[in-house]
């Protein structure tokens, strides 16, 4: 299962799937599509039913019941795009067999080493495959980890009868990096009672909570004339861009929070002295101070706005996502199955918020409860992205179990 599952992973972070946020189509990308065509040829070589994509990418596919049991249907689901933060092109997994637990050098050239002074966790990890990046790329084990674990798990049920499940749906879907996984994804269609995404981190990971999440983007329009002649004249947009980020918070961001604690986060800025560009992820998991954050970002603007034109500073912002846990709260034994799955192979669960968003959280609202689980990547979204073998066979025998357990459970 070992071979098979790095072989699958290392395919499928090869093919270029970031998305892109500034694209108005779905998929964002053409590599999503790729990707999605080539699962399909798989899904079905491996034999699996009702193996369908449609123009946007979204895959879904059944592994029919074994049993003669009344099961629900359950789904497992990933997402095929990765992060807009760094490039997701030419990456070149490089596979580290029986980690030694100290610096590993990423490439030798450039100078660019996973280091455990940098990274204290990945001692932890001695003894493990690891696969990591050559340090130019993102990994994609966010979430291309996660289809390998779907597949090698559809793959082993297959080949054991003796598994006794119901009926499993798998998807595969696009564009989840920036906020639209769901927006396309037929609930109906797809037919199961309960589904989890295989899109977590570290081994053990076990969420049922999310943010509430928006995204904001505000332009400044400015008027550039030459330096030389500028005095009196010049509104420098980029300018007026810094002043406004200098009015949120400014421990209020991923790199000063954790836990239960919110954040505006500045995704991106782009800007001359004519037109300039701020992006925000705001979010929070209580839904009254999330509204609070949406209303100072509008509030600051408005206050801007009084100053440099109504025309000259715009604001369009949007809701993405709400914490999931409202809608899974009353169907906690989907968590508490996952829960014994772990347990049930030797795995601490870690039940913690999740401090990003899956797809789950938009489908939980859609009427599919969807908690998630763990991965084995650590670092996503970056350079120094890695996944250990070890803890993703972990996850496939995890996806194994939970789908044993709900046939056990049934009458």
């Amino acid at each position: 299962m070992k071979d098979e599952l790095i072989k699958r992973f290392v395919s499928y972070a090869e093919i270029d799937t970031q998305s892109n946020e500034e694209s108005d189509t779905c998929p964002s990308t053409p590599g999503q599509m790729e990707l999605a065509r080539k699962l399909v040829s798989e899904l079905q070589e491996l034999g699996l039913t009702e193996v369908t994509v449609d123009e946007h990418a979204y895959v879904m596919a059944t592994l029919p019941a074994n049993s003669d049991k009344d099961v629900p249907t359950i789904g497992f689901l990933a997402h095929l795009d990765t992060a807009t933060d760094f490039t997701g092109a030419n990456v070149k997994p490089q596979i580290v067999e029986n980690y030694d637990g100290g610096d590993i050098v990423l490439n030798k050239e450039l100078n660019i080493v996973l280091s455990t002074d940098s990274f204290p966790e990945l001692p932890e990890y001695k003894g493990h495959t690891l696969i990591t990046t050559d340090g130019t790329t993102l990994l994609g084990a966010d979430n291309k980890a996660g289809i390998a674990e779907i597949m090698t798990a559809m793959a082993y049920l297959l080949a054991h009868p003796e598994i006794k499940h119901g009926k499993i749906r798998v998807a595969f879907t696009p564009d989840e990096e920036i906020g639209r996984g769901p927006h396309k994804f037929d609930v109906a269609a797809f037919g199961a009672s309960y589904a989890y995404t295989v899109d977590g981190g570290p081994l053990g990971e076990l969420e049922y909570e999310s943010f509430n999440a928006a995204a904001a983007k505000i332009s400044f329009k400015g008027v550039n004339v030459h330096p030389g002649t500028a005095k009196g004249k010049m509104v420098h947009s980029s300018k007026i861009a810094m002043a406004f980020h200098l009015r949120l918070p400014a421990g209020e961001a991923p790199e000063f929070t954790d836990g239960y604690e919110g954040f505006y986060h500045l995704i991106s800025m782009q800007g001359s002295a004519e037109h300039s560009k701020l992006s925000y992820f705001i979010r929070d998991f209580d839904r009254a101070n999330f509204e609070k954050r949406k209303a100072n970002i509008a509030a600051i603007v408005d206050e801007f706005k009084s100053t440099y034109g109504d025309d000259n500073v715009v604001l369009e912002m949007n809701d993405q996502y709400y914490n999931m846990r409202e809608k899974i709260e009353p169907v906690r034994h989907i968590v508490d199955i996952a829960h014994e799955a772990m347990v049930n192979l030797g795995i601490s669960p870690v039940i913690r918020p999740i401090r990003g968003g899956t797809d789950g959280s938009q489908l939980s609202y859609m009427g599919l409860p969807t908690p998630n689980i763990f991965t084995g990547g650590e670092n996503f979204h970056g350079k120094f992205e890695y996944a250990s073998v070890d803890v993703m066979l972990k996850a496939v025998n995890v996806i194994i179990e939970i789908a044993r357990l709900f046939e056990q459970k049934s009458n």
